[in-house]
């Protein structure tokens, strides 16, 4: 109306406070509303846990296949495998390596499919400083992904176990490390996906990159007869989150995890970077 002025944002650059409801808290309110409000979190998480269902089935039963072939299946072939270590480090590939891409979906279309429907317009109005925006962003999932992470683990290790029948091992103890590692490597790496998204704004192309950097890659380097190309595939995200998951590799899980944590956080300000260049 004319003669009238429109209020500033709470937690807007022109107030430079925080007001009720507004700032960080208020954008991860934000962030957290619109996750949850649209059905493809809800069929993106479904389509998770139905899959990590599915391979660990595959995985168990070619495990224990495998395992009667051994002297008969004998008590050499017993207790080979835990559940847990199904769900996360398969041969070639584990369960976790498969279903992190409808997990990356998910971190991925938070982002582009505001782009797509034009309502980041509204997300950099309410919330104008773009570092702050996409902080709130990849803090929700973050925070939504390390559960995920952890519960597709003990559903892929309660599927398993039975599956392996006398050629499993139960360790309560491993299970849960494996769960917790497990979440903290999807988290890490949808933060990850998160500031591919912002550079990319493209599902398409976000998809595309996660398949060809955090599978193709890394297996091609792994199999590559060049030493240095591959530890160039062991420092790469994905056979880090591998090396985290599985607790072997060529260096500790710590420095495995630590790997993991520094891609996260390039990509992440990489997005930032780009963000705050080019209008929504």
């Amino acid at each position: 109306m004319a003669g009238r002025t429109a209020a500033p944002l709470a937690g807007s650059a022109e107030t430079g406070t925080s007001g009720a409801g507004g700032g960080f808290r208020g954008a991860l309110a934000a962030e957290w509303i619109k996750l949850w409000s649209v059905r493809s979190t809800w069929w993106g998480l479904a389509a998770a846990v139905a899959l990590m269902g599915l391979v660990c089935v595959i995985l168990a039963t070619d495990i224990a296949m495998d395992n009667r072939t051994v002297k008969g299946g004998g008590a050499a072939a017993a207790g080979v495998e835990a559940p847990g270590v199904v769900a996360v480090s398969g041969i070639p590939v584990g369960a976790v390596d498969l279903v992190q891409f409808v997990v990356l979906a998910l971190a991925i279309l938070t982002v582009t499919g505001e782009y797509a429907t034009g309502s980041i317009r509204t997300t950099l109005q309410c919330v104008p400083l773009r570092g702050r925006m996409l902080a709130a962003k990849a803090s929700v999932v973050a925070a939504v992904t390390f559960p995920v992470g952890a519960v597709l683990v003990l559903v892929g290790a309660g599927v398993a176990a039975p599956l392996l029948g006398r050629w499993g091992r139960l360790d309560a103890g491993g299970l849960v490390r494996d769960a917790l590692a497990a979440g903290v490597y999807l988290a890490l790496v949808s933060v990850l996906m998160v500031g591919v998204a912002v550079m990319l704004r493209s599902a398409a192309a976000a998809l595309t990159t996660a398949f060809l950097f955090m599978l193709v890659v890394p297996m091609t380097l792994a199999n590559a007869r060049s030493q240095v190309l591959k530890d160039v595939g062991d420092a790469l995200p994905a056979t880090a989150g591998r090396y985290f998951m599985g607790g072997d590799g060529p260096y500790p899980a710590a420095a495995a995890a630590a790997i993991v944590a520094v891609w996260a956080a390039v990509f992440l300000w990489a997005g930032a970077v780009v963000l705050r260049r080019r209008d929504a």
